[in-house]
């Protein structure tokens, strides 16, 4: 019986060995990341589209008012990734591309949960601060929610999430695989994801993230069809992951898991080789 008691105590004490450090600097971090780039995003959304506000009679076209949405979104996702924050935590500031480097096994499994609940949180502290700048002309856009365009079977619309977020996410893989690419990856992403709101928009929204949906939903209490925005994504996701070893076949790998490597900050992921594993104290 003694025995037994010391192997469970042996199995629970390994048990939370295995799950420290956590790494607060890191999810923090990315709480800011996601608060900026939901603020900024739907800023972009209300200021748009908006209705009161002058831009729908200052460009009629609402394809170029998609246009203008797409590069300020992703452009302030991809200015996050170049910061000093962004180069700690890597910049995902979304749960689709944490969960992909997390299945390819690049990150711990605490980490991961770490990022994920950050990304959340920020996401809706981001969208109430939105709504407390834009009042009445968030609420007219429904405070930037993601929703299925009009005429759009829903089967079809959670089709498009799939493929957008595949195609992001391999996007990324291929290049964070390699040394020239890789410091090109947040402007890759910014032009990339700018052509997905363009074109994408319309039919679901372009969430490609389930934090940047579930941020607005929780702010406007509308809970319409959020289901597909928390599917979707992360399976186009995991079919990205899976893709990405099937085209490199063990030649290539992940080099870092950050948007922007930066060499002299700390690396929290595992099994990547351009990364600094030190756990010491990042010097800007």
């Amino acid at each position: 019986m003694k025995r037994l008691t010391l192997l469970i105590r042996k199995k629970i004490a390994l048990y939370f060995v295995r799950w420290q450090p956590l790494h607060w600097e890191e999810y923090t971090a990315e709480l800011v990341g996601t608060s900026f780039n939901i603020f900024v995003g739907l800023s972009a959304v209300v200021f748009d589209f908006g209705q009161g506000l002058p831009m729908e009679h200052l460009i009629p076209d609402k394809s170029i008012r998609l246009l203008i949405t797409g590069l300020i979104f992703s452009g302030s996702g991809a200015l996050f990734a170049i910061s000093p924050l962004g180069k700690l935590s890597g910049g995902h500031i979304s749960s689709s591309v944490t969960l992909a480097f997390w299945a390819h096994g690049k990150m711990h499994g605490q980490d991961a949960v770490g990022y994920i609940v950050a990304q959340f949180i920020g996401a809706i502290f981001g969208a109430l601060l939105m709504v407390s700048v834009w009042g009445k002309y968030a609420g007219s856009v429904y405070n930037g929610m993601t929703l299925p365009g009009a005429g759009y079977a829903l089967w079809f619309v959670f089709l498009a999430e799939v493929f957008v977020t595949f195609l992001l996410v391999l996007s990324i893989f291929l290049f964070v695989c390699n040394h020239r690419l890789m410091r090109w990856t947040p402007l890759m992403t910014w032009l990339l994801i700018t052509a997905i709101v363009w074109v994408e928009a319309p039919i679901s929204g372009a969430s490609l993230n389930p934090a940047r949906s579930i941020g607005p939903a929780f702010v406007t209490g509308l809970w319409r069809d959020q289901w597909l925005y928390c599917i979707a994504p992360p399976l186009g996701a995991l079919l990205a992951v899976a893709m990405f070893r099937l085209l490199s076949m063990g030649r290539r790998d992940v080099l870092s898991c950050k948007m922007f490597h930066a060499p002299h900050y700390r690396s929290i992921f595992k099994n990547v080789r351009g990364s600094n594993h030190s756990l010491r104290s990042h010097q800007p």
